[in-house]
């Protein structure tokens, strides 16, 4: 199995674990964000929609493979970004001229990745493992709409998660694309396709999730 090691352990093999995980993380935070339509349908939508989630069986296998998933990507990540950083001078000229790490969400992929980790660290301690306010009169089920509502009621809140958005929305702009890059779906042919696509994903994730924040400050917190 010592060449399994030697991939991993190569740059090729770094990339290709990258690319793997962050499409498995773009894939889930498509259907997060479409689970989060349910706050305007209404608060019973929401809660019962949440409470479906962490009733399921599977949840806790869900959240291993997720957190295993984002821990790798994270890891993988720094890892190359510390060779980058090691690397020759010369080296910097030889990416440029390929057309690699030009760009702004390029070159700030190490410091928006720590925002995101940063983000989610404080998003799990301050919604999923945050406040409990019970559902009137459903024995079990927990006001996850409250919840959030009353998290948002705080600008800083709103603020905070807006720049942690925008940061996952810059993070996804080069990432989407470079994954199907790297896993050799590179083509004349679609690689405008994919650049375009890569940017009007960041645009919904970034523009959709804020909107979702915004709207719950505009709620008046808890009280409604």
């Amino acid at each position: 199995m010592s060449w399994v090691s030697s991939y991993f352990a190569s740059s090729v093999g770094k990339k290709s674990v990258m690319a793997l995980t962050g499409l498995s993380l773009v894939g889930f935070l498509v259907v997060h964000l479409v689970g989060n339509i349910n706050m305007l349908i209404g608060s019973d939508a929401f809660n019962h929609y949440s409470h479906f989630l962490l009733s399921f069986e599977g949840i806790y296998v869900l959240e291993a493979v997720l957190a295993a998933l984002f821990l790798l990507h994270a890891f993988f990540g720094l890892m190359i970004a510390f060779q980058n950083s090691q690397a020759r001078p010369d080296s910097y000229s030889v990416q440029t001229k390929s057309g690699r790490g030009t760009t702004f969400a390029s070159s700030t992929m190490p410091y928006t990745g720590t925002i995101i980790l940063i983000f989610l660290i404080l998003h799990l301690f301050d919604l999923k493992f945050g406040e409990h306010y019970s559902v009137p009169n459903e024995e079990g089920v927990r006001d996850i709409y409250k919840l959030v509502l009353v998290y948002f009621s705080k600008p800083l809140h709103v603020a905070w998660y807006i720049i942690a958005m925008i940061s996952l929305a810059i993070h996804t702009s080069h990432g989407f694309w470079s994954a199907f890059q790297t896993l050799g779906f590179s083509h004349p042919k679609y690689d405008g396709f994919l650049r375009k696509s890569s940017i009007a994903y960041a645009v919904l994730v970034g523009a959709g999730f804020s909107f979702f924040a915004i709207w719950a400050y505009l709620q008046h917190g808890g009280n409604v």
